[in-house]
C-alpha cells in the first residue's frame, strides 16, 4: 500500500498496486505493529504553552489501548457497537481510538465545538452506546442525559471523580491488563463513522471499513513528498474529529512511524501556530486554506520563528493562487494541495518534489485512484469541460455507505462513479481545478460562476481577512454575485472600501464575476473543519 520509489509521477502512477492484507485492523497497524519492534519509539508529542511538553511511546500506546479495550469488553461492549469520542487533540483521544478498533467497535469522533443539538442528532443517529469525553464535553452532555437512552456508558478523562453513572478513563485503564487479543478484522469490516460537515444540508454518517487507513497512505506519502523521511514530525491545527485531522494526519502518520504533535484546543491563532511549529521542530504540516490565509497576518515569519518545515499540505477548501504564491514567498515552500471528502478522501494530490504542482489546481490523481470529471450520465468529459468530480469504485478510501440510509448511498453513485457534488475541470495534463460545490455555483446572466476563484481573488486584497461569495436572487440576472467580507485588523467598513474591493475583482478576473454587492461581517460562518457554510449566507442573501 506504500508508494514505490520512483522519480517521476508517471512512473509512480504506472507501477503502484494496492496490497491490502485480508486481515487488517487499524488499531493494530498504528500501535502494536511498531510496539513489537520499537516500544520506546515516540509516537505522540503534546505541545504545552508553558513549555512542559509531554511524549507517548508506541509501547505505551499499545499497552494502554489494550487495557482500555479490555475495559470496553468488561462493560459489555461488542464488535459493531458505536463508541463516541468527544475529545480534543490528546493522548487519550488516540488511546481510545486504538482501543475501539482493537475490540471491533466503530469509532464516532465528535467535535467539542458542537452544541447540544448537534451532539444529540449525531449520538441518536449513530445509536452510540458509550462515549469518552473530558470535563468540558461532559458539560455539553449534561442536558442530554434523558434524551439518549442508548448511551449507557460515559467515560471521562482527567480528574472528574466517578459517580452518577460516570466512569474514569484512567481508572479503567489501570484496572485491566495491557494485553488484548485484537479481533480478527478484515479491510471491509466497519471501523469508523464520520458525519459529513453539513455544508449543504443535514449531516450524514459515512461508515468506513478498516481499509480506509491503508487507502490514505499513498496520498499522504505523495503530499508529504515520500514521507517518512529522517526527522519527520507532523502537526495540524485541524480537529482530529474531522476526517482532515484524523485521516489526513493522525492515523497515516502513526502507521508510518512519524511522531504526531498534538496541541490544546483553541481558536486558531497565527502566532501560536508558528510557535508550535517552531518549538516542536515540526517538519510536516497539514494546514487548511482558511488557516493558511490567517497565517498571512504574520509578517516575515522566517525571521521571527525557527521553522524547520519540509512540507505543507492543504485541503478542505480551494487554496487559490493568492495563498499558494504567498506561501512560496513567505515560507519558502510550495503548498501541496490535495482533495477528497468524508466519503472518499485523499484521491487527488500535488507533490512539488515530483513537479506535480500548479497554482489554482487541486492536484492530479493519487496512484491507485481513478478520478475523472463526468457529466450527469457518468461519461468522462474532455479537458476544459466543467462537470462533477467523481471517483470510480472499488477504491479503498471509499466509504461503505451512509449509516441506515440506503437511498442516500445509492444517490451518491452514477454507475460505478462516486459523485462528489463538487464541480471541476481537468486540464490536458490531468490537473483538476475546483470550481465549487454544485449547490454553490452561481447562475448570473447566463454564466455559471464558481465562488472559489472570486474568493481567492478577494483574499488577495490587503483589507480582506476572509471572504465568502454566494448568489443572491435577482429578477433580471437570475442571481448576482454577493461577497461577504471579514476585514483584516486595521480596516473599517465603508462604501469607498466596498467599491475598491469590487474593482479589485473586476480588474483581475472578469466583468461578469465581480461582486455587485459587498457586505462587511464580523466573521464568516465555518464548519468545524474550516469550510465556509455558504448555505447560511445564501439564505441570508435570499432573505434580503
Amino acid at each position: 500500500m506504500k508508494l514505490p520509489a520512483r522519480t517521476s509521477y508517471e512512473d509512480l502512477f504506472r507501477d503502484f498496486a494496492w496490497e491490502i492484507p485480508q486481515r487488517f485492523n487499524m488499531g493494530e497497524a498504528v500501535s502494536d505493529a511498531w510496539a513489537e519492534k520499537f516500544p520506546g519509539r515516540i509516537c505522540l508529542q503534546h505541545f504545552s504553552p508553558d513549555g512542559a511538553h509531554r511524549a507517548l511511546t508506541y509501547g505505551e500506546l499499545s499497552g494502554r489501548s489494550a487495557s482500555l479495550a479490555n475495559a470496553f469488553v468488561a462493560l459489555g461492549l461488542k464488535p459493531g457497537d458505536r463508541v463516541a469520542l468527544l475529545l480534543p487533540q490528546s493522548f487519550e483521544t488516540v488511546i481510545a481510538h486504538v482501543a475501539i478498533y482493537k475490540m471491533g467497535g466503530i469509532a464516532l469522533p465528535l467535535a467539542l465545538l458542537f452544541g447540544a443539538e448537534a451532539l444529540e442528532y449525531r449520538l441518536k443517529a449513530s445509536g452510540a452506546t458509550a462515549i469518552v469525553t473530558n470535563p468540558f464535553g461532559l458539560s455539553r452532555l449534561a442536558a442530554l442525559s434523558e434524551k439518549l437512552p442508548e448511551l449507557r456508558h460515559v467515560i471521562v478523562t482527567g480528574d472528574t471523580p466517578p459517580g452518577d453513572g460516570l466512569l474514569a478513563l484512567d481508572a479503567l485503564i489501570a484496572a485491566h491488563p495491557p494485553v488484548f487479543e485484537v479481533v480478527d478484522s478484515g479491510p471491509d469490516d466497519p471501523a469508523l463513522m464520520i458525519f459529513t460537515s453539513g455544508t449543504t444540508g443535514p449531516p450524514k454518517a459515512a461508515l468506513h471499513g478498516h481499509r480506509v487507513l491503508a487507502g490514505h497512505i499513498p496520498g499522504f506519502q505523495l503530499a508529504h513528498e515520500f514521507a517518512p523521511q529522517q526527522g519527520d514530525r507532523i502537526w495540524t491545527p485541524s480537529d482530529w474529529a474531522w476526517a482532515g485531522g484524523l485521516l489526513n494526519v493522525l492515523m497515516p502518520a502513526l502507521m508510518l512511524g512519524i511522531p504526531v504533535v498534538s496541541s490544546p484546543a483553541q481558536k486558531f491563532d497565527a502566532d501560536m501556530a508558528f510557535r508550535i511549529m517552531s518549538e516542536m521542530d515540526v517538519r510536516n504540516a497539514f494546514i487548511p486554506p482558511t488557516a493558511l490565509r490567517l497565517l498571512k497576518s504574520i509578517e516575515n515569519p522566517l525571521e521571527k520563528y525557527d521553522l524547520k518545515l519540509r512540507t505543507i499540505a492543504s485541503a478542505g477548501e480551494a487554496l487559490g493562487r493568492e495563498t499558494y504564491d504567498w506561501a512560496k514567498a513567505a515560507l519558502g515552500l510550495t503548498v501541496n494541495e490535495f482533495y477528497g471528502q468524508t466519503e472518499c478522501n485523499f484521491v487527488l494530490s500535488s507533490a512539488a518534489n515530483l513537479g506535480v504542482s500548479r497554482g489554482g489546481a487541486i492536484g492530479r490523481a493519487v496512484p491507485g485512484h481513478h478520478v475523472a470529471v463526468i457529466d450527469g450520465r457518468g461519461i468522462e468529459l474532455p479537458a476544459g469541460k466543467m462537470g462533477q468530480i467523481a471517483i470510480r469504485r472499488p477504491d479503498p478510501v471509499m466509504f461503505l455507505g451512509y449509516w441506515n440510509d440506503e437511498a442516500a448511498t445509492e444517490a451518491k453513485f452514477v454507475g460505478d462513479w462516486l459523485i462528489t457534488g463538487d464541480l471541476g475541470r481537468k486540464d490536458p495534463d490531468g490537473y483538476v481545478e475546483f470550481v465549487g460545490r454544485d449547490d454553490d455555483v452561481i447562475t448570473s446572466s447566463g454564466y455559471r460562476i464558481g465562488p472559489s476563484e472570486i474568493e481567492d481573488c478577494l483574499t488577495g486584497h490587503p483589507a480582506v481577512r476572509l471572504a465568502a461569495v454566494v448568489g443572491k436572487p435577482d429578477p433580471i440576472r437570475t442571481e448576482i454575485v454577493k461577497a461577504y467580507i471579514a476585514l483584516a485588523p486595521g480596516y473599517r467598513p465603508s462604501d469607498e472600501l466596498a467599491l475598491e474591493i469590487r474593482d479589485w475583482v473586476k480588474t483581475r478576473l472578469s466583468m461578469h464575476e465581480y461582486p455587485r454587492e459587498v457586505a462587511f461581517v464580523d466573521d464568516i460562518p465555518l464548519t468545524t473543519s474550516g469550510k465556509v457554510i455558504r448555505r447560511l449566507l445564501r439564505d441570508k442573501a435570499a432573505a434580503e
